[in-house]
């Protein structure tokens, strides 16, 4: 099993909407400095992208889903021109209300996109710029990383705060990399005591 890097989309691929307004266009679609950098880091890293993105605009017949699926393939074509890929997007054409097992904050499509694509979601993330992404990746299992401006904090109690995808990228990748060294640490000294034990 592989671990992911589950993503929102609107916030932290692309520059958010006006409130209460949707992006249903691919010329509104404006992907967020350093995200290309970001996600080709999570690829060289070993992390399956998964974008999961609550799109209620298609409910609200604001976008149809073929335009919105045509919108998402120019995404992941411009991205892959940076040398950045999306392995899968997974969104929610659902309103509010009722509600859905894929809305965030349900862990609906983190949970399908596990079962499709073997993923192992102990050892993923989800990144997200809302307290509902935060609450869809605990429910999910995975940490959290949560983007907000300065001085904002996570009411979802998430595993670390950043500026954008790209510092949480990094801090992400610092935090395995010091993890993965205390574990070889611990092997080590394991190793040691049992070759002398043995002696």
């Amino acid at each position: 099993m592989r671990r992911a890097a589950f993503l929102d989309r609107d916030g932290v691929v692309n520059r958010k909407a006006a409130a209460g307004r949707y992006v249903t266009r691919w010329e509104e679609m404006r992907i967020l400095p350093g995200v290309a950098r970001g996600i080709s880091l999570l690829n060289q890293a070993g992390f399956r992208v998964v974008v999961v993105s609550n799109q209620r605009c298609v409910a609200r017949g604001l976008i149809t889903v073929s335009a919105l699926e045509a919108m998402h393939r120019r995404m992941c074509e411009a991205l892959a021109g940076d040398g950045a890929t999306i392995d899968a997007i997974y969104y929610c054409p659902h309103e509010a209300h009722p509600p859905c097992v894929c809305r965030k904050p349900a862990p609906g499509m983190l949970l399908a996109a596990a079962s499709e694509h073997e993923l192992d979601l102990a050892a993923s993330w989800m990144i997200g710029d809302s307290n509902s992404d935060v609450t869809a990746g605990i429910r999910a299992g995975c940490r959290t990383a949560l983007l907000a401006k300065e001085g904002q904090s996570g009411d979802g109690r998430p595993d670390l705060v950043a500026k954008s995808l790209l510092d949480a990228v990094e801090r992400i990748l610092h935090f395995e990399g010091a993890f993965a060294e205390r574990l070889g640490g611990a092997a080590h000294l394991l190793h040691g005591h049992t070759v002398s034990g043995t002696e």
